[in-house]
């Protein structure tokens, strides 16, 4: 049977993803950031996936106004990069596993989740950028990807209690799979919406801080890693596992109750 084998939380801001596709990981500005990415790149190394199950938002690339799924899952045997205005990022295509996709659509949506199935779909930068800070820039992506979208862009986006749900139903739905695959569940997103200046890096709101990282581990210190110049030390602002902002990953990674709820964790 398939298992989640571990999880991983990072940021996708397009700039670090401009940063690395035109050679400027060695500038002043972008250095602390990717050395701190470092250890996350070597853990990657050691701990290879059969299939990532990637959680993003879409950028109105893959939909628009016309069409706005709150949730939706690619179930196709590969994914084209989005061109999101100045071209395509040179990164390989994306290669899914349609079974596995196809298996967790039938189970969560018997377990009463309205997923959006998209057979054909283009990724952007909300699922490219965290391949590249953890993968580097490889000719192919090391495993199967299946993107997995949630709307967090246009009103009404789904609650937090709905996306922890969702989340256990997802973990339900891995384990329940019949190939014996090591399946890690990600997470890209940016919690600190301010682009700049001292706010940057730092999520000034408790509810982001519950859904950040901390939710996971009991850390309350609302640091993130998506930006260069946050607060705190560059080795621990550039950690991989410093954001959670989709409560459904939390859901696939606890089992039990929401964080702080007081139900067992397993």
């Amino acid at each position: 049977m398939a298992r989640i084998s571990a999880s991983v939380y990072t940021s996708h801001v397009p700039a670090i993803g401009a940063a690395i596709d035109l050679g400027k990981t060695e500038e002043a500005y972008w250095q602390p950031l990717f050395k701190g990415y470092e250890p996350s790149k070597q853990w990657m190394e050691e701990n290879r996936p059969d299939v990532i199950f990637l959680v993003y938002n879409d950028h109105a690339t893959a939909f628009s106004l016309e069409l706005i799924p709150t949730f939706a899952i690619g179930t196709g045997a590969e994914f084209e990069i989005a061109d999101e205005g100045w071209g395509p990022r040179p990164v390989p295509k994306v290669i899914g596993h349609p079974e596995l996709a196809a298996h967790i659509a039938q189970s969560v949506i018997q377990d009463d989740f309205d997923l959006t199935i998209a057979n054909q779909l283009v990724v952007d930068h909300g699922l490219t950028v965290p391949l590249s800070l953890m993968c580097d820039q490889p000719e192919a992506w090391p495993c199967p990807v299946i993107p997995f979208a949630v709307n967090v862009v246009q009103y009404p986006p789904p609650s937090g209690r709905r996306c922890f749900e969702l989340g256990k139903a997802i973990r339900k739905a891995v384990e329940s799979f019949d190939q014996p695959l090591k399946v890690q569940i990600w997470g890209g997103q940016r919690l600190s919406r301010p682009l700049g200046g001292r706010s940057g890096g730092t999520l000034p709101h408790a509810p982001y801080r519950l859904c950040a990282g901390g939710g996971l581990r009991g850390d309350r210190t609302g640091h993130v890693a998506d930006r260069p110049r946050c607060h705190g030390r560059p080795e621990r602002r550039a950690g991989a596992c410093r954001q959670a902002p989709f409560l459904s990953r939390p859901g696939v990674e606890h089992g039990g109750g929401p964080p702080d709820s007081g139900e067992p964790r397993q």
